[in-house]
């Protein structure tokens, strides 16, 4: 017997607002029964565990124990670009002269991620870091 992961539950200040941002960045829509002020909200991408935001009385204080990485369909530039356009900051750049890393960003509330390589940039090059 195993266990199947159901969703992966992000702590936040404001999980309809939060939850809008990670319905951008994955392509997920929001549970039909979402609605601002809620005190859960729901992402539903079309692969992948739910996400799932559950408002906290605390803020975030230090970095995340667990964390979501992403692969993207375009270049791992263009994504970054993408990202900070809707609000996501960088935290931390990974990405290395050869094509290789990562980068380390954040979501408005502070809850990091990172983003990869694509597949189509890790075609181009040899090794498979990030």
């Amino acid at each position: 017997m195993v266990s199947l992961v159901q969703n992966v539950a992000i702590d936040c200040a404001d999980p309809y607002e939060l939850a809008r941002f990670w319905s951008k960045v994955t392509g997920g829509p929001l549970h039909p029964e979402d609605e601002p002020g809620a005190g859960e909200s729901q992402v539903l991408p079309a692969e992948g565990p739910v996400l799932h935001f559950n408002k906290v009385p605390e803020p975030k204080e230090i970095k995340n124990r667990i964390h979501l990485c992403l692969r993207p369909e375009t270049s791992r530039e263009q994504e970054v670009e993408r990202l900070l356009g809707i609000g996501a900051t960088l935290v931390a750049d990974h990405r290395n002269p050869d094509g290789s890393g990562w980068a380390i960003m954040a979501d408005p509330e502070g809850n990091e991620f990172c983003v990869l390589r694509s597949a189509s940039d890790r075609a181009g090059s040899i090794g498979d870091a990030g």
